[in-house]
């Protein structure tokens, strides 16, 4: 059932690789009719076309190319491989890149006052003042076979140890970066997509808009 929202509401997703944000994210999206924007589809794409046109300088390249990006084009283009993923992770560390990025993903919620962002910083970094925000946790082992059952659409050949090396990578990476790196911001609920299933992990994220909402923005 979609909710109809009075006002502006901005609501923050982080968490680790294959944690279940962009998932909750999504749905949540369109239950409250929030524009959605995914922080990993955008750094993914700036790996692919990095990959891709092998640029002299990288960014300048991307700040004419992120300038023009178009949200629905990018949800076409396979950007879930192996590949683009670890050399995301690569080039997320480098601090000019990330405020390129940084700098759509502001505008993007000046624009769309009632939306909704997942990434690995949007809570403690790019929208700090969000009404909502969450932080999503999966051990290593489910969120492993999560993304080992996406990959094998398009890679029948993975393997299972090859994906859980590349998260538990990621996550240390984006962990330990020196610039925005992934952490918990205080006033984060906490989601343990772990230990829910679809179903109970949306039950818990409306619940707590629902609090939100009777106290600000519904009369």
């Amino acid at each position: 059932m979609k909710k109809k929202i009075k006002g502006a509401l901005i609501i923050s997703c982080d968490g680790g690789a294959s944690s279940g944000k962009t998932t909750g994210a999504k749905i949540i999206a369109k239950k409250y009719k929030l524009k959605f924007l995914s922080s990993g589809l955008l750094y993914r794409y700036a790996g692919y076309l990095i990959l891709k046109y092998n640029p002299k300088n990288k960014t300048s390249f991307l700040k004419n190319r992120i300038k023009k990006v178009n949200l629905k084009t990018l949800e076409k283009l396979d950007l879930n491989t192996q590949i683009i993923s670890e050399y995301t992770s690569k080039i997320a560390k480098i601090k000019k890149i990330r405020n390129i990025l940084k700098s759509y993903q502001v505008a993007f919620s000046k624009k769309n006052k009632r939306c909704i962002i997942e990434g690995r910083d949007i809570s403690t970094e790019i929208l700090p003042n969000s009404d909502i925000k969450f932080f999503f946790i999966c051990d290593l082992e489910n969120a492993s076979l999560r993304r080992y059952k996406d990959l094998k659409k398009t890679n029948p050949k993975i393997k299972l140890k090859e994906v859980k090396k590349s998260i538990k990578l990621r996550n240390f990476r984006d962990k330990k970066r020196k610039h925005s790196p992934l952490l918990k911001h205080r006033d984060a609920l906490e989601i343990h997509t772990g230990k829910l299933n679809k179903k109970r992990m949306i039950k818990k994220m409306s619940v707590y808009i629902e609090k939100v909402l009777k106290n600000k923005y519904v009369n």
